[in-house]
């Protein structure tokens, strides 16, 4: 069984075209592992249960929220409660009708086949997936011209997962055949800590509590930069011959990476600043900002805004992006 996995989210923490195996070690396999969304993994063991006890292939599932929430994890986790075989790849692979096919006739029954921003399915495509979800059968056209004939071919009974950062570029058609749609948000401090300490425990090295939450606050409500940030900060212990990180470790790694208490960088600092000086606060366009900064207008929908929006320093208005009196403050400028 192979698995195609590529990254294509742009995330300055990340590298964008490595899989994110870095983190496979440490990643929860089952949903009492699964710290926080409580509410989430309810629901979905519920679900789980239920398709198991039938002896049925789950209802697809829709993931949906920003980066590095946990959306494979949940994938894996799904397919590992099953007792499924996991398939994935990413919706920028398959670039033709016969790359999907391939995948889905190679499915056994009862697997999950996860597909990574599914949102970016070519139009073709996304429609060979209509039949394949709700039917569970595969209608492909042979050959080209008068000669070509469509082809309609049995699949197993499989659950597709798909997971996306920006569900209002799904069409109806495809969100519609989801059974079940969970959003994932950003995580609370004190769920982060959690998951850090576990983090620090499988790395091999410790954190106390409040070393955890100062370097949850600098983790942007999100698991993947806090255990990134977790092994740069095991990188700094090290350097200074500790085997276990304080707070004073968490300190100087943050200081390093030029990272703030509220877990803004550079970028999100020279967002901001752009907004401020040469646009007087805005409102000022998305196009107009991808230019300045020299960063694609998804990443910055998609990597940079939500989580200054999340914390109340940049509202999008018809008119364009705005700095709040918030976002001044932070900044030590006066609007």
């Amino acid at each position: 069984m192979g698995v195609i996995v590529e990254n294509t989210i742009q995330d300055r923490f990340l590298n964008p075209n490595v899989p994110d195996d870095l983190v496979a070690s440490i990643r929860p396999r089952t949903l009492s592992d699964f710290i926080g969304h409580e509410s989430l993994k309810q629901n979905l063991s519920v679900f789980i249960s239920g398709a198991r006890n039938r002896g049925e292939a789950m209802d697809h599932v829709l993931l949906y929220g920003p980066p590095g929430l946990g959306k494979t994890t949940l994938a894996h986790i799904v397919a590992n409660e099953l007792g499924a075989n996991f398939r994935a790849t990413s919706a920028p692979m398959l670039t033709k009708q016969g790359d999907l096919a391939a995948i889905l006739t190679s499915l056994e029954p009862m697997d999950v086949l996860f597909i990574d921003e599914i949102h970016r399915l070519p139009t073709a495509i996304e429609e060979v997936l209509y039949s394949a979800m709700e039917d569970f059968k595969l209608d492909i056209m042979i050959g080209e011209g008068p000669s070509a004939k469509s082809v309609r071919i049995d699949l197993p009974p499989f659950t597709l997962v798909g997971a996306t950062t920006r569900t209002g570029l799904l069409s109806n058609p495809l969100r519609d055949r989801f059974g079940i749609d969970l959003r994932l948000n950003f995580y609370s401090p004190s769920d982060l800590a959690k998951i850090i300490v576990r983090s620090a425990g499988i790395l091999g090295t410790a954190v106390d509590m409040d070393g955890a939450l100062l370097l949850a606050a600098s983790s942007r409500g999100t698991p993947r930069i806090a255990n990134r940030l977790l092994k740069r900060a095991r990188d700094f212990a090290a350097a200074s011959g500790k085997k276990d990180i304080d707070a004073n470790t968490i300190k100087t790694t943050l200081a390093q990476l030029h990272i703030d208490a509220n877990g803004l960088d550079q970028i999100d600092r020279e967002y901001l600043n752009t907004i401020i000086k040469h646009y007087a606060g805005g409102p000022v366009g998305i196009d107009n900002l991808a230019a300045a900064l020299s960063e694609p207008a998804d990443t910055i929908e998609d990597v940079i805004e939500p989580y200054l929006m999340q914390l109340g320093f940049v509202q999008r208005t018809p008119r364009g992006r705005i700095v709040t009196d918030a976002g001044y403050k932070h900044l030590g400028l006066v609007k």
